[in-house]
């Protein structure tokens, strides 16, 4: 079986100077993957790649087998809540319609199959009592509902995220991730997050990113044990479960 994403000798820099080196992965979209590091630590070069906005300096990156530019109509990406003009007068369905752009020839020509799902997917993420108000109504959590839902009726498969709960509050982060927990169930998910309880809480893998990666399952359970030993790579996900994992570099 091939792996939604396979990651081969990845390496990328810019000027000369490595970003990335060495970076293997293989992921399916059955999983909740967490992207964890530093910044500057190439997180987000890394998903750059993934979504083939950026090429890699040597290495492979494929996604379901193809090159990242070959299957754009496969994967969506979910940017932070960057509502820079919030003055904009957009309504919350027009906003989730711009997912079936690559559907449709143009904004004046949406079907009734596009309005449709796009309603689906505003219910899928408990937003369709808003469908008719301004998107500057809301509150930035539920803006970034109204994002997932604009991604999801794109009817990806894998949904890239960037720290998608950047600039919510806690209640409001709770919620977002349990609806890509459960989202999951039928989506991949990938997201970059700065928190960590968060990865150990939802996610199903996580990545540790400072230049080079290390890839960890999650304990199902936490081990509150004192290291025995030392490890060659000590990350946050062994410091907070107070665990040794098997992790691949």
């Amino acid at each position: 079986m091939k792996n939604d994403i396979e990651i081969k000798n990845l390496y990328f820099g810019y000027d000369g100077v490595n970003v990335l080196e060495d970076i293997n992965l293989v992921y399916s979209k059955k999983d909740f993957l967490s992207i964890i590091g530093p910044n500057g630590g190439g997180k987000s070069t890394l998903l750059k790649i993934m979504l083939g906005i950026l090429e890699p300096k040597s290495g492979s990156i494929l996604l379901f087998g193809e090159k990242p530019s070959e299957v754009t109509r496969r994967i969506s990406y979910v940017p932070q809540d960057t509502l820079v003009n919030k003055d904009f007068p957009i309504k919350v369905m027009d906003v989730v319609l711009m997912g079936r752009l690559s559907k449709s020839k143009a904004f004046s020509n949406y079907s009734e199959e596009d309005k449709k799902i796009a309603l689906e997917m505003l219910e899928k993420v408990g937003m369709s009592e808003f469908a008719n108000q301004k998107i500057n109504a809301l509150s930035g959590g539920q803006r970034q509902r109204v994002f997932i839902a604009r991604a999801l009726a794109s009817e990806a498969e894998i949904l890239f995220l960037d720290e998608p709960t950047a600039s919510i509050d806690t209640a409001g982060q709770i919620d977002i991730f349990k609806l890509l927990k459960e989202l999951n169930q039928s989506v991949g998910i990938v997201i970059i997050s700065h928190d960590i309880n968060v990865a150990l809480n939802y996610a199903t893998k996580v990545v540790h990113v400072n230049k080079t990666l290390y890839f960890h399952d999650v304990p199902k359970s936490h081990n509150f044990k004192a290291f025995e030993s030392s490890s060659e790579h000590l990350c946050p996900i062994e410091l907070i479960t107070a665990t040794r994992c098997n992790h691949t570099h």
